[in-house]
């Protein structure tokens, strides 16, 4: 589907949509980038908070990370029982302000890292708009911020194997917006995490992110874009969402819109349409909207979620 206009698709032209070819050496380029970061130990500091929600103690949590970076967020523990499985539960462009108590895992251990330069990891060298964020350092391939962010998760996941050895395959990882785009990135190299779910993910099939009305980040990429294409390009296609999710081999969970005005659906659906690996797929009415039977879904999402992660 060379030519379209997304807003114009149906589900079934949708889970059609191709993803454009991979760029030369696309997962040579991420092995090698998770093999570098496979022998970090991270420095992880715990506080506890004293605050008790839904069956959880709330820790606050900081762990050193790549590029000297260092990253912030939260970590929610089980008040009565060792927690029989664990998470790492990401966030959308506007950062984290605080863990979800909604999620239907009250067994686990909940680990809410946040990517660096947003939420909790905000710092003065890079920005914490989205509009901005995305575009740092993105005329430097290997140094592209999503490149720092995918290893703040691989090392997230460290962090969790460092803690709860005992939960050595028993580990998942939740992505929304932007994280579900990091998160599929990151998951095709990521053989520690057993279980996946992706929510209107974003960076998938960089040609539809450049041409597609759109808001948010992607707005911004396409407005550098006009301005360099070559340098853009020359990055964007090694941090295609759709491309990565080819390697993906564990099962994964989707959530993806029918209409969107941030992350163009086709986007979402070349994510989800190249994944190879046992898939389940729940249909949102609208993604980044509010919208008439929002609630209604978000319940029914839940479920499916609590259904999907019982095997860990």
């Amino acid at each position: 589907m060379s030519d379209y206009n997304e807003s114009d698709l149906t589900l079934a032209q949708l889970l059609k949509v191709k993803a454009p070819p991979a760029a030369k050496g696309f997962h040579a380029f991420w092995q090698a980038a998770y093999a570098a970061v496979q022998d970090f130990r991270p420095e992880i500091e715990l506080k506890d908070t004293q605050q008790q929600t839904n069956n959880w103690r709330v820790m606050d949590v900081h762990y050193s990370s790549s590029n000297d970076q260092t990253i912030g967020g939260w970590l929610l523990l089980p008040v009565d029982k060792p927690p029989t499985r664990g998470f790492i539960v990401g966030h959308g462009y506007d950062g984290r302000a605080a863990p979800d108590f909604d999620l239907p895992f009250t067994d686990a251990a909940i680990f809410f890292p946040c990517c660096r330069g947003l939420g909790r990891s905000r710092t003065s060298c890079i920005s914490a708009d989205p509009q901005w964020h995305v575009l740092h350092d993105i005329d430097k391939r290997d140094h592209y911020i999503i490149k720092g962010c995918v290893e703040d998760i691989w090392i997230a996941v460290s962090c969790m194997t460092q803690l709860f050895p005992a939960l050595q395959g028993k580990l998942g990882f939740l992505g929304i917006s932007f994280s579900g785009g990091v998160g599929a990135l990151a998951m095709a190299c990521e053989p520690r995490i057993s279980r996946a779910h992706f929510n209107v993910p974003t960076f998938g099939h960089h040609r539809c992110r450049l041409r597609e009305p759109t808001l948010g980040s992607a707005l911004a990429v396409q407005r550098f874009f006009r301005k360099a294409p070559k340098l853009t390009l020359k990055t964007i296609r090694y941090y295609d969402a759709a491309n990565a999710a080819e390697a993906i081999t564990m099962p994964v969970h989707f959530a993806l819109a029918l209409k969107d005005p941030v992350v163009a659906p086709a986007g979402q659906f070349a994510i989800y349409n190249h994944t190879n690996s046992d898939k389940q797929l729940f249909v949102l009415d609208e993604g980044h909207a509010d919208y008439a039977r929002q609630n209604e879904q978000k319940k029914q999402l839940l479920l499916e979620l609590e259904q999907f992660f019982a095997d860990l």
